[in-house]
C-alpha cells in the first residue's frame, strides 16, 4: 500500500507499507540468503541449522536485507500506482520495521504544476513576404551558377572575375608570415583578403604585375599586422569568368523537375517553392515570438534538477552535431577559447525557458482538457517510425507511452495558442 502526499510545489512523500505474505516472503529470501554466507565451525557453509542461524543471526540484520533486497521495486510499483514521475533521484528513510511490516518514506522531486497568466496578449502573427519577381531571377540565377562554365579574359578583370595569383606580402621590405601565395585563384568582389587587394587588382589582365599599396585593419587578429603598412607585389597569371547558360527549354529540361517543360512553368515552381519557404520561415519566427510571450505568462518555480537535466541535453545535442562535422566538442571549445563550464552555462538561460514553456503547454493541455487519445499516440508512433525507418513496435521500446501522451497534448495546446485562445 501507498500514500503520497505533496509538500511542496515540487516534492512530495511517498509513504510505502510492506506487510501480511509479502513482507513475510521477502523475510523469509532474507534470511536464508544471509545463513548461506554464514560459516560457523562444526558445520559446512550452507547447512547451518535453522535454529542456530535464528540465535546468531541478529533480526534487524534479516529486516535490513530484505528492504535492500526489494526496496527498489516497492518504490516502482508505488510509482505506477500513484501515477508519479520523478524529475531526480528520490531519497528513502525507513520510518518503522518489525516482523509484522516495514514502513518507507520515498522523498520525491516532481515536476511543478505551473499557473498561467492571462494569454490574450500572446499572439502569432506571421508575416508572410510575397515573393516578387526579382526573387524568382536571383533565384534562377542562383540555378544557372551550378551550369556556368569558365572562359578566360584576355582583357581586364572585372568585378565578379576570378584571378589566379601569386603574391607576396612585405612589411618594411620583408615577406611577413602567411603573406605569400602561389597560384591562389581568387574572385574579385567576394571580400576574401584586406581592404583595397581585390579592388586593387580590377582592370588587371593577365601576365600584368601589381603593387598594392595597403594598410590591415586596426582590428585585424595578427597583433604584429594591425593597422601595418604593408606592400603586395602580385602577379597575375590569368583570368577567368563565368558564362552563365540561357534561360530556356534546353535549361529547363537539365533541371529534371517533374511537371515543368518550359521557362514559364519554371518560373512557377520556383515561385511556389519561394513561397512556402517563405511561409515556413515566416510560421517558425511567428511561432518562436509567440513561444517568448508564452513564457512571461508562465508562473512556476522550477526545481534546479529540472533546468541541470535540460541543460545538459542541449549540451550533448550540440556535441552530436558537431560530431556530424568532423569536430570533437574538446577542439571546439579550444578554437571559441571556452571551458566546458562556461559552454553549459551558455545553455542554461534557454534550458530554463525551454522548460517554463514546457511546464506552461501541459498547464494549459490540463486547463483546456487536451488529451492525447490511443488513435493519437498510434499515429505519431507510426509518423516517428517512418521517419527513422524503424519499425513501430521498435520505437515504443524507446519512448514511453507516458511521455509521448503529455508530448501530444502538449502539442493540442501549442496549436491552440496558434488558433482559437480566449480573447
Amino acid at each position: 500500500m501507498a500514500n503520497w502526499t505533496l509538500k511542496e510545489s515540487a516534492k512530495g512523500e511517498l509513504t510505502v507499507k510492506i506487510d501480511g505474505e509479502t513482507w513475510q516472503k521477502a523475510v523469509k529470501k532474507a534470511f536464508n540468503r544471509i545463513s548461506k554466507e554464514i560459516s560457523i565451525p562444526g558445520f559446512r557453509k550452507g547447512s547451518v541449522p535453522k535454529s542456530i542461524l535464528e540465535k546468531r543471526v541478529p533480526r534487524s540484520a534479516v529486516y535490513e536485507q530484505a528492504i535492500d533486497d526489494n526496496i527498489q521495486n516497492w518504490f516502482r510499483e508505488a510509482l505506477e500506482e500513484n501515477g508519479i514521475e520523478p524529475i531526480a533521484k528520490a531519497d528513502s528513510n525507513v520510518t518503522s520495521v518489525s516482523e509484522s511490516g516495514v514502513e518507507i518514506v520515498f522523498t520525491v522531486p516532481v515536476e511543478p504544476e505551473a499557473s498561467l497568466k492571462d494569454l490574450s496578449e500572446v499572439k502569432y502573427e506571421p508575416k508572410i513576404e510575397e515573393v516578387t519577381e526579382e526573387d524568382i531571377d536571383n533565384e534562377i540565377d542562383r540555378m544557372r551558377e551550378r551550369y556556368a562554365e569558365e572562359e578566360e579574359v584576355e582583357g581586364p578583370a572585372s568585378e565578379g572575375d576570378t584571378v589566379t595569383i601569386d603574391y607576396v606580402g612585405k612589411k618594411d621590405g620583408v615577406a611577413f608570415d602567411g603573406g605569400t601565395a602561389e597560384d591562389y585563384k581568387l574572385t574579385l568582389g567576394s571580400h576574401s583578403f584586406i581592404p583595397g587587394f581585390e579592388e586593387g587588382l580590377i582592370g588587371a589582365a593577365k601576365g600584368e604585375d601589381k603593387e598594392l599599396n595597403l594598410t590591415f585593419p586596426e582590428d585585424y587578429h595578427s597583433e604584429e599586422l594591425k593597422g601595418a603598412a604593408v606592400v603586395f607585389e602580385v602577379k597575375v597569371k590569368n583570368v577567368t569568368r563565368k558564362v552563365l547558360p540561357e534561360v530556356n527549354e534546353e535549361f529547363v529540361e537539365d533541371q529534371n523537375i517533374s511537371g515543368v517543360d518550359t521557362v514559364e512553368q519554371l518560373r512557377e515552381n520556383v515561385r511556389t517553392r519561394l513561397s512556402d519557404t517563405a511561409k515556413r520561415s515566416a510560421e517558425s519566427a511567428a511561432e518562436n515570438d509567440m513561444m517568448e510571450q508564452f513564457a512571461n505568462c508562465v508562473e512556476v518555480e522550477i526545481p534546479e534538477e529540472m533546468i541541470e537535466a535540460e541543460t545538459q541535453q542541449q549540451v550533448q545535442q550540440q556535441a552530436s552535431q558537431l560530431q556530424q562535422y568532423g569536430l570533437s566538442l574538446t577542439s571546439y571549445l579550444e578554437m571559441m577559447g571556452m571551458t566546458a563550464d562556461s559552454f553549459k552555462e551558455s545553455f542554461r538561460e534557454q534550458a530554463e525557458k525551454t522548460v517554463r514553456i514546457r511546464l506552461g503547454l501541459k498547464a494549459l493541455a490540463k486547463q483546456q482538457g487536451f488529451v492525447a487519445t490511443d488513435e493519437d499516440l498510434e499515429k505519431q508512433y507510426q509518423e516517428i517510425a517512418d521517419m527513422y525507418g524503424m519499425p513501430v513496435e521498435q520505437v515504443k521500446q524507446y519512448i514511453p507511452t507516458n511521455t509521448l501522451r503529455q508530448d501530444v497534448a502538449n502539442q493540442k495546446a501549442l496549436d491552440f495558442l496558434k488558433g482559437n485562445r480566449p480573447e
